[in-house]
């Protein structure tokens, strides 16, 4: 934990920086075109190329040193800012610039998310899983509580220079953390040697191992469908609180910084605490709550103080869905292959948010914007609920997205190889234990029995017959592991 400490502070220090410019340069995008389009294409042209790039990132991240992958996406980062820092000073900077520096921050950045998760599993124990995503969580929404105040105090007196320079100062800070720590490679286990290969290869054995596990895959399905309902409101949510507000840059940085202070809140109650036993219910709860309290509020409120309560109750929940999901992933995965899995697994939850985000500005810009301030139907329907001026259309995206997601929520809970999904599948350590300790023929044979009847299960759709049978299966291994560990 000492050696992780490290890393997380450094990345406290990188994530203020970064926070700070993103600010900083929404104000100066919006400004420039009055248009939530192009807000939400600069987040387009960042996740797009990621997401790219994710199935041969994780796969190169599981065959070299993860410590360095993490550095090289920091300094991929520091020259992306250092590229815009040029152009801002000599007074040539264009949205299109933004456009190609989030697209190649976007694709080493690929790398920074599987490296970090890996590597966790090899710095510290499963038990403490669940405080460690907290503490990343806590890093995360820290940041974005004092990014927005202090972006906005200082761009008055350093403008955005200063804060592209900040920027980098925190970035050097992030690889001085790394450069200290030692980071352990995982051990290679057998279901690690059956995915080594080509490059297209072990970038493709993510998908594989994922669609094999029935329980993992309804984890990532419920996060694809619930990101885009939501993801569509959140492209445009600076443009809703800046045409709301005629353009008030402190409005939009209480807002964030509301939301920050709940993920501060939630980050800190996910640390001391360590999230659910169930932790599929953690994530189906969370995004229940999270949906009405954060997304729907968000749409409902035609204030400031509205907003920053719909915020801050949003933000609370995220460090424990994502804590909470993170941890069980991590327990049922063997590290060797984490690189490779989990690249896969934030492809399918995330691959919906570039369209999101390309739907979301003309949706917004073309259709519910002059709409709603218009006579039309759409007006007379909702006009009374989100009002008929500037920001009001993009507030009812917040409305039926929060409300679409608050239903995903429901259908997962309802769906038992989902809410279940703790207890179906055994942790990766626990299974070789058994198959690495000498055992007589016939509990061998039974072993393999159980292992094929459950490989066969998991591959057939789900059904309450086919779930009891797996819990009796799961049952006798764990039987069969405590049998040869005595």
């Amino acid at each position: 934990m000492f050696g992780f400490t490290i890393v997380w502070i450094g990345q406290i220090f990188s994530l203020l920086g970064t926070s700070m410019t993103g600010f900083a340069m929404t104000i100066w995008a919006y400004e420039k075109t009055q248009q939530a389009t192009a807000l939400a294409l600069v987040g387009f042209f960042f996740v797009a190329p990621m997401l790219i790039a994710a199935p041969f990132a994780g796969a190169l991240v599981d065959r070299s040193n993860r410590k360095l992958m993490m550095m090289l996406s920091d300094i991929a980062s520091g020259i992306a800012t250092l590229v815009i820092l040029v152009l801002y000073s000599t007074g040539k900077l264009e949205i299109w610039h933004l456009y190609i520096t989030g697209a190649f921050q976007g694709v080493f950045q690929s790398f920074q998310w599987p490296a970090y998760s890996a590597a966790i599993s090899t710095m510290i124990s499963k038990e403490q899983y669940g405080r460690a995503n907290g503490m990343l969580s806590l890093a995360e929404t820290a940041s974005n509580i004092f990014a927005p105040i202090l972006a906005g105090a200082l761009l008055g007196i350093i403008g955005i220079s200063g804060i592209l320079t900040i920027d980098l100062v925190t970035l050097s800070i992030a690889v001085g953390a790394l450069l200290l720590v030692f980071v352990p490679q995982p051990k290679v286990t057998e279901e690690g040697k059956k995915a080594q290969g080509s490059l297209l290869k072990e970038a493709g054995f993510g998908f594989w191992y994922i669609l094999h596990r029935p329980p993992l895959l309804s984890l990532q399905l419920l996060f694809m469908t619930g990101n885009f309902m939501v993801g569509v409101p959140g492209a445009v949510m600076a443009a809703m609180i800046l045409a709301s507000t005629g353009n008030d840059a402190k409005s939009l940085a209480f807002v964030n910084s509301a939301g920050a202070v709940g993920g501060v809140v939630g980050g800190l109650v996910m640390s001391a605490w360590g999230g659910p036993k169930r932790r599929a219910l953690g994530v189906i709860f969370g995004w229940m709550i999270s949906s009405l309290l954060g997304t729907v509020l968000m749409g409902v409120g035609q204030s400031l103080l509205v907003w920053a309560v719909a915020s801050f109750l949003g933000m609370f929940f995220v460090p424990i869905i994502n804590g909470s999901n993170q941890a069980l992933w991590q327990a049922k995965v063997p590290p060797d292959l984490q690189g490779k899995v989990f690249s896969i697994r934030r492809l399918i939850a995330w691959f919906v948010s570039p369209l999101a985000m390309l739907v979301a500005g003309p949706l917004a810009d073309k259709y519910l914007e002059p709409s709603i301030q218009s006579n039309t139907l759409l007006a007379a329907t909702f006009g009374r609920l989100v009002g008929t001026d500037p920001g009001s259309g993009m507030a009812l995206m917040f409305i039926f997205g929060g409300l679409a997601a608050f239903g995903v929520a429901v259908i997962g809970y309802l769906v038992p190889i989902l809410r279940n999904a703790d207890t179906l599948m055994p942790d990766h350590d626990q299974l070789p234990a058994v198959a690495s300790t000498p055992v007589d023929p016939q509990r061998l044979e039974r072993l393999q029995q159980l292992i094929e009847q459950r490989t066969r299960l998991l591959a057939e759709p789900f059904s309450l017959e086919n779930e009891q049978e797996l819990r009796a299966i799961t049952a006798q291994l764990r039987a069969l592991g405590r049998q040869a560990e005595l």
